[in-house]
């Protein structure tokens, strides 16, 4: 952690909604005038989309079923670390982007499927800003969360996932239903022993929870909205946090707990803003105090 250069860090699996938050985050930053330096976690996958499919029929053939971009080692956990404590030292560091589609091809110069080239963030950044799959992982390699001032899991229930993750890749990627099921059985052992565990690393999590059926995501139509939707915000430290203040500011919310608050899905970003606002405009003016 560094109060000179304070840290985001937003974490959730592939189809979470953690994009969604990011947008908020970035309407607060403009809104604020606050500089932010923003990676994202695919840049730190291990392999380009060539050689991860080499690497998934290598493993495959050896018997191995859970190898995915969930895994740990299929990342570069190590220099994401290093990044982390780089920037928490001097407010500097690097990223690179992960090209997913033609468009961002031609954005970037760069074939799909593939990394640009490492780049040094901008000079006088106020934090620095993560959204990816490992922001919170500690494990006997890495220690993400000592080294984030704020860590955010998204974590919507499974079959809300997995039917955001369908129509996201059919629709954005043009995977068929079936390639996407492949991709969800095959990231299962990963989701559980690499994704699941930073959640309790959290210091605040975002579950969406529907209030349809989604009991069979793989043949939904839709997603379900916002309004079919409720979220349950759970924070780790309770102390200092006004939930008086927040049940007043937020219609039909009410604590389940004593660290928690349940809202209606619609008011999700309004909750963001109203916890996420002061947290930045008060990391950002002790960091130029110190």
């Amino acid at each position: 952690m560094s109060i000179k250069h304070p840290i985001i860090s937003v974490t959730g699996s592939s189809g979470a909604g953690t994009s969604t938050v990011k947008d908020t985050f970035d309407q607060i930053f403009h809104r604020e005038q606050v500089t932010a330096v923003s990676i994202e976690g695919d840049a730190f996958h291990r392999y380009n989309r060539a050689d991860m499919k080499e690497q998934l029929e290598k493993r495959l053939a050896a018997g191995d079923h859970s190898f995915s971009h969930f895994s740990y080692n299929a990342n570069e956990l190590v220099e994401l670390e290093r990044v982390f404590r780089e920037y928490g030292e001097t407010g500097s560091g690097r990223t690179r982007t992960y090209v997913h589609n033609d468009d961002e091809a031609a954005l970037h110069g760069v074939p799909s499927g593939n990394f640009t080239e490492w780049k040094s963030f901008d000079p006088d950044s106020d934090l620095l800003f993560y959204e990816g799959l490992h922001g919170a992982v500690k494990n006997d390699e890495v220690d993400l969360p000592a080294l984030a001032d704020v860590k955010i899991g998204v974590v919507p229930v499974v079959n809300l996932e997995w039917i955001q993750k369908i129509h996201r890749d059919k629709n954005q990627r043009g995977y068929t239903t079936e390639a996407v099921t492949d991709v969800i059985l095959r990231r299962m052992d990963a989701y559980v022993n690499c994704i699941m565990p930073q959640f309790s690393q959290t210091d605040i999590n975002f579950q969406r929870v529907p209030i349809v059926d989604t009991s069979n995501p793989m043949v939904a139509r839709w997603i379900p909205t916002p309004d079919e939707s409720l979220v349950v915000i759970r924070f780790s430290d309770p102390d200092g946090i006004d939930f008086r203040y927040l049940l007043s500011m937020i219609h039909d919310s009410f604590m389940s707990r004593a660290n928690s608050i349940v809202i209606p899905g619609g008011k999700m970003d309004l909750a963001m803003q109203l916890i996420f606002t002061p947290l930045v405009h008060r990391m950002v003016s002790e960091s130029k105090r110190a």
